[in-house]
């Protein structure tokens, strides 16, 4: 029963959070408005982007494949997996997190920020770059729930070697949107912050709420023992 009500982040991962949340913000409101209403590269974007695309001149046939884990379906079977496994592991707020984070990015993506920054990429809104929005969304929520420093050793190293792969395919699928001119580099850095950022964002209102909840019940229970002692003397 304690996992049931272990908070998201804890201790230094809350101290450590605040920071990287604010470095997210400052990433996509700078570059927000470095590029807003902009209709072509910037210097950056240039040496970055046609580098990719030279280096994949003769294997046009892999990019797909590299984008494909940040689109709709495999992000709702891998939120599905992660929702399964918290709910084994009796993690009801980790369950609130998998099955709400991708939903709620994909929302600031597509109808917020993509309007509000107004960057285009051969006529199609692009910035932040929603597929690699949602791929770091997914990398950073397995980060959230499998960061446990009370493991053994070796459980904690195969749960960081996961955390990884998923970041080595946010990166796959961040070359995937640009090699096939879908992005800018700059629309996958925005994604990244992006995704980082709203699931920490949604971790620390998840433990806010429970711990508000975990108060008014302490507080309940602590009434209902005063009037029954007052019952008791009466």
């Amino acid at each position: 029963m304690r996992r049931h009500g272990r908070p998201l982040l804890r201790d230094i991962r809350r101290t450590r959070a605040w920071p990287v949340l604010a470095a997210c913000v400052i990433v996509i409101a700078e570059l927000g408005l470095l590029l807003r209403e902009q209709a072509h590269p910037d210097r950056l974007d240039s040496v970055v982007d046609t580098a990719m695309v030279a280096s994949f001149r003769s294997h046009q046939g892999v990019l797909p494949w590299l984008a494909l884990p940040g689109s709709t379906v495999p992000l709702i079977a891998v939120s599905i997996a992660i929702a399964i496994g918290c709910l084994v592991a009796r993690r009801a707020n980790g369950v609130i997190l998998a099955v709400t984070a991708v939903p709620v990015t994909a929302f600031l993506d597509d109808t917020v920020l993509k309007h509000l920054v107004d960057r285009t990429h051969f006529g199609q809104l692009s910035f932040p770059s929603g597929h690699t929005a949602s791929a770091m969304t997914l990398a950073t929520v397995l980060g959230v729930l499998l960061h446990d420093p009370a493991r053994r050793t070796a459980t904690r190293m195969a749960r960081a070697a996961l955390v990884v792969v998923a970041c080595a395919v946010t990166a796959l699928v961040a070359v995937g949107v640009i090699g096939l001119r879908w992005h800018y580099f700059t629309d996958t850095v925005g994604g990244v912050a992006l995704g980082a950022g709203t699931v920490l964002t949604l971790a620390l209102l998840i433990d806010l709420a429970a711990g508000q909840m975990r108060s008014r019940g302490a507080t309940e229970d602590a009434t209902t023992s005063q009037q029954c002692v007052s019952q008791a003397q009466q």
